[in-house]
């Protein structure tokens, strides 16, 4: 085989084939992409105009590609492989120069899998180093180059291995006996020259990429480095990365250590700065178990080798200023493990990330400025449980399939407008690879999702909606992540955001990992990220997803699956912990934000303030607002049998209102009710075709009535009669104007915008529907008769009447016990009405009380109760 390359002139033997260029790890074309120029002439490999797939797994991560590496102590030549002296490193011949640096011995494969994805053993073993000799220096002696400065063979083994925990102390320039010694890796380089004000001095080749001079001098001047690679043009010249101080503070450095650092996303991560005057990007990255931490990507055709970062003492954090680098540059880091094997991983911290199934993190920065101070300022005016709260649940990719974050921007906030709801709440936009988990299994908590667009355009998005007065919930996922082994599993070789207790660790239920919320720098991941949703993209609330299964430690586990907490019982108190410091923090960072828990079981004090400590000696969680998902089941229960059974589950719809002011509720139908055969929300309901329609449009009346703010699910809001798909996406064809039956489906929608905008203009439906002065029934016993009548309450006493009849049949001057006060009543909703789709049975004419006793209240009144319907009567 002959090299591909138009810097290797030589023969390439069979144990260091080249790479082709569909598996060289090439650089990327990204628009806005900055890389120092030498980037062009990285590597031995001509470079590809697309970024092709990485090398396979087992190959060496130097400049070379997808070869066996060579074996320690030899080196490729044109018949085949013979031995050498490691200690002779004097001049070559070019042709050999570049087929030995493509397949130089002394550096660990990258990609092992994860522990959690074992591989056979030969695959995990780390290769072996053999680079105990130290290099004599090439004499300068005619060539005009310097005396090289030798390191020891320890620090060369572990620099080049990238082991080193302080790549600085060794690189760059340092004060010597003689000088100062001026030392840089640059593998597959042919000579690099030091540049000063004053002088041009070729530093000498120590081999293996390494290069060196000791110069005269008294103090480290200005300088630059020019690289010369082979080919032609291939002379560059860059700012030494190794020039530089620390671009962390040491403040970042005590609250990483303290777990304490609330803006986190401001010191982990990759961020274009300028620093010491020079332009480029500052990486961190907390790994502490890690050998080494190198970073690389598409500025080094995905070789660390040249970028190796310093350690910032005992808080586990790695750093690396890289001049020349900006916003959409593609990188990752190499972690070294503690047996010596690699791991190419995505930033944890990284603000964006390339569109799936692509893994690799983006650098990038905002510019985005907001246009939202009217909403920001306004928001905190009231709490939100005292304020109207409809929140229309959407999957932003499956909306209408295809659409950006920017055109969803017109198109969504259009239609919540007309459709009256106050509130959006998106399913989880944090980067996730897999669709099919509509965004649950989250990789890169700290990136809204590249599919449908930058950062900025997600805050565009968000922008758009509040300058519309609609504000925005957000699906947050702090209970599990998946197992991939390029994101958070066993980070560092060891099990750093997961518990090592496997008992602990991973979810039975989901196949994923479990955080552990006992590590301080793992709550601070967490809490940091809460408060970044809502800082940096402006959110008003997170709804916390699968809350339950981070309260108990036996939850979906058996006997002998679990292991008890240190007082014996089932509940996970770090988790308990870390739940209450989040809320804590996230309230007092941001006014008017809300938290919102998805809590299935009968935890105590999910909504309670976290200084309150509740009967079973817990301080309250801190949430808003809680999903009552017990109303969802046993109201869907009900209103899903025929009406000849409803009187014997009659208690289905009443019993809530026994515990409905223990929390602050939001009565949720969501994505979980209409998914995996549970049918959508028209298709629970009995009956032919008009029956189920009359049958949903009565209990959406019901559920707006209802003590609680209100959540439903894109589709449901037009009686889609599928499931929801998010491959698909929703049946707007339903809403066609050409479609025979858009009048069944226009009408439910328009029942929604008119409970919305009903909703908003009556106080008694939200001003306090956390109090039991909010509420008081009229009807619960009427269980043959499939009826239930009740009376909400607004703080000045203004009331509103509900009616709901489950039943088939026509219910004319059914009596209600109703206050004295007022004289008259008026019927303003029906979903009984022909413009909804129903049979038009109205009460037109105000109504007035006979002054009689009835339900043991001093007047009664005669209403008409529509078939399968619920009726809203106010004061006249």
């Amino acid at each position: 085989m002959t090299c591909t390359s138009d810097r290797c002139s030589g023969p390439v033997t069979a144990g260091s084939s080249s790479t082709s260029r569909e598996n060289r790890p090439g650089p990327s074309t990204s628009a806005g992409a900055s890389r120092p120029p030498y980037a062009t002439s990285r590597g031995c490999s001509v470079p590809s105009t697309t970024r092709p797939t990485p090398a396979p797994r087992g190959a060496p991560s130097g400049c070379g590609g997808a070869g066996r590496p060579t074996a320690p102590g030899t080196r490729p030549s044109r018949r085949g492989t013979r031995a050498r002296n490691p200690s002779s490193y004097g001049p070559t011949r070019r042709t050999e120069r570049c087929t030995r640096r493509c397949t130089r011995p002394g550096t660990a494969p990258t990609g092992w899998p994860s522990p959690w994805r074992r591989s056979p053993a030969s695959q995990r073993r780390a290769e072996t180093v053999d680079t105990t000799a130290t290099p004599a220096p090439a004499h300068a002696t005619g060539t005009g180059r310097v005396p090289g400065a030798p390191l020891g063979a320890e620090d060369r083994r572990r620099l080049l291995s990238g082991t080193h925990h302080d790549p600085h102390a060794l690189l760059g320039a340092h004060p010597v006996p003689g000088g100062i010694a001026f030392r840089t890796l640059r593998p597959c380089a042919r000579a690099v020259t030091l540049l000063t004000e004053e002088r041009e001095v070729p530093l000498t080749d120590m081999g293996e990429g390494l290069f060196s001079g000791v110069l005269p001098l008294d103090s480290i001047p200005a300088y630059r480095l020019r690289v010369t690679y082979d080919g032609p043009g291939a002379v560059h010249e860059y700012e030494d990365p190794y020039r530089f101080l620390p671009a962390l503070g040491e403040l970042d450095l005590h609250l990483i250590g303290e777990g304490r650092h609330e803006e986190l996303w401001k010191a982990l991560g990759a961020h274009p700065m300028t620093h010491q005057g020079v332009s480029g990007t500052r990486f961190t990255v907390w790994a502490p178990n890690a050998l080494g931490v190198r970073v690389c990507g598409d500025f080094s055709y995905w070789d660390g080798s040249a970028h190796p970062m310093r350690s910032l003492g005992a808080t586990g954090v790695w750093e690396l200023f890289v001049p020349g680098l900006g916003e959409g540059t593609l990188y990752k880091f190499d972690i070294a493990r503690a047996d010596g094997s690699h791991t190419l991983r995505a930033d944890p911290m990284a603000r964006r990330a390339e569109v799936p199934p692509n893994t690799a993190s983006v650098v990038t920065r905002s510019s985005y400025r907001w246009g939202d101070d009217a909403w920001m300022t306004r928001r905190a005016e009231r709490p939100v449980t005292r304020t109207p709260f409809s929140v229309y649940e959407v999957h932003l990719a499956s909306w209408r399939p295809g659409l950006t974050y920017r055109q969803l921007a017109e198109q969504l906030t259009e239609y919540v407008t007309e459709a009256g709801f106050t509130h959006v709440e998106f399913m989880p936009v944090a980067e996730h690879p897999f669709s099919g988990s509509w965004g649950y299994q989250v990789t890169g908590f700290y990136a809204p999702t590249s599919r449908m667009g930058t950062p900025d355009d997600f805050r565009y998005l968000v922008d758009t909606l509040h300058q519309a007065g609609i504000g925005v919930i957000l699906d947050w996922v702090p209970a599990h992540f998946p197992k991939d082994d390029w994101a958070l599993a066993a980070f560092d070789g060891e099990h750093l955001y997961e518990p090592q207790d496997r008992r602990r660790a991973e979810h039975p239920d989901w196949g994923t990992l479990i955080f552990d919320y006992g590590r301080k720098e793992v709550r601070n991941f967490l809490v940091a990220n809460a408060s970044y949703w809502c800082e940096e993209f402006h959110v008003d609330g997170l709804r916390v997803d699968a809350v339950a299964s981070m309260l108990y430690l036996d939850y979906s586990r058996e006997d002998g699956q679990w292991a008890p907490n240190e007082s014996g019982g089932r509940e996970n108190l770090d988790a308990v912990a870390f739940l209450q410091e989040m809320n804590a923090t996230v309230y007092r960072r941001n006014p008017g934000v809300v938290t919102i828990a998805e809590e299935s079981t009968a935890w105590n004090g999910v909504t309670r303030a976290t200084h309150h400590t509740g009967p079973d000696g817990f301080g309250g969680l801190g949430f808003g607002l809680k999903w009552n998902m017990g109303w969802s089941h046993d109201s869907l229960e009900y209103i899903s049998r025929d009406p000849v059974y409803r009187e014997y589950h009659h208690n289905e719809m009443t019993f809530s209102m026994v515990y409905a002011y223990s929390e602050n509720y939001v009565l949720p139908l969501s994505h979980d009710e209409v998914v995996h055969g549970k049918q959508s929300l028209v298709s629970k309901m009995p009956g032919d075709w008009w029956q189920r329609r009359a049958n949903h449009r009565a209990y959406l009346g019901f559920m707006w009535a209802h003590p609680g703010k209100q959540l439903l699910f894109m589709g449901q809001e037009f009686a889609q009669g599928g499931e929801w798909s998010q491959e698909s996406g929703l049946d707007w064809g339903l809403l066609d104007p050409a479609y025979p039956a858009r009048p069944d489906h226009h009408g439910v929608q328009l029942l929604v915008r008119d409970l919305n905008h009903h909703y908003r203009a009556t106080p008694a439906l939200w001003e306090q529907d956390t109090s039991p002065a909010g509420f008081s029934w009229i009807v619960t016993d009427a269980a043959q008769d499939n009826v239930l009548a009740f009376l909400r309450h607004a703080e000045d006493g203004s009331p509103l009447l509900a009616v709901c009849n489950f039943s088939p049949v026509v219910r004319r001057d059914y009596v209600l016990g109703v206050p004295e006060e007022p004289h008259a009543w008026r019927e303003v909703l029906n979903t009984d009405a022909a413009r909804y789709g129903g049979g038009d049975i109205r009460n037109a004419d105000p109504l007035k009380p006979e002054q009689e006793v009835a339900h043991g209240r001093p007047a009664r009144l005669r209403v008409t109760l529509p078939p399968l319907a619920t009726v809203w009567l106010r004061p006249e």
